[in-house]
């Protein structure tokens, strides 16, 4: 796969019927190996191992429903009383960081009103926080430790 601005872990890939499948610590299961995936997986191991974000506070895949319309956030950070807290959203690395990226993640964010939005291609990450008291956001230089995020 691509190389990434993020730490190495011990991956784990298994071939089944000629296609690759990398391990998703979260969901407990094997999934299909994208671009997109082998990012995730790295940017949770990182959020895990170097960030000190709770394993059990984590979740991938999260549906959301606005009206008829099915939405899906990439990564969820819930705080200890199971409220959303922190959106994660993770594009290739070939695809760019763009305003059109921040507008998906945004979308979700009209629905979860959380304190943080994470967005990261694996080469470049960008996390800002909400300031809804002054109706804006704020970029931060870099992913903060979980400890600084409560």
């Amino acid at each position: 796969m691509y190389p990434l601005n993020l730490p190495k872990y011990d991956i784990k890939v298994i071939n089944k019927q000629q296609r690759l499948y990398i391990l998703d610590i979260l969901r407990r299961k094997y999934v299909s190996l994208t671009p997109e995936e082998w990012v995730r997986q790295h940017f949770i191991h990182y959020l895990i191992e170097h960030k000190q974000y709770p394993q059990t506070l984590l979740a991938n895949e999260i549906e959301l429903k606005c009206g008829q319309k099915r939405l899906r956030c990439d990564s969820v950070l819930y705080d200890t009383k199971g409220k959303p807290c922190a959106i994660i959203e993770y594009k290739a690395p070939q695809i760019a960081l763009t305003q059109k990226v921040f507008s998906q993640i945004s979308t979700y964010n009209m629905l979860l009103h959380v304190d943080y939005l994470i967005i990261s291609n694996g080469l470049q990450h960008f996390c800002c926080k909400m300031d809804y008291e002054h109706h804006t956001y704020i970029f931060l230089k870099d992913i903060p430790d979980y400890i600084n995020l409560l």
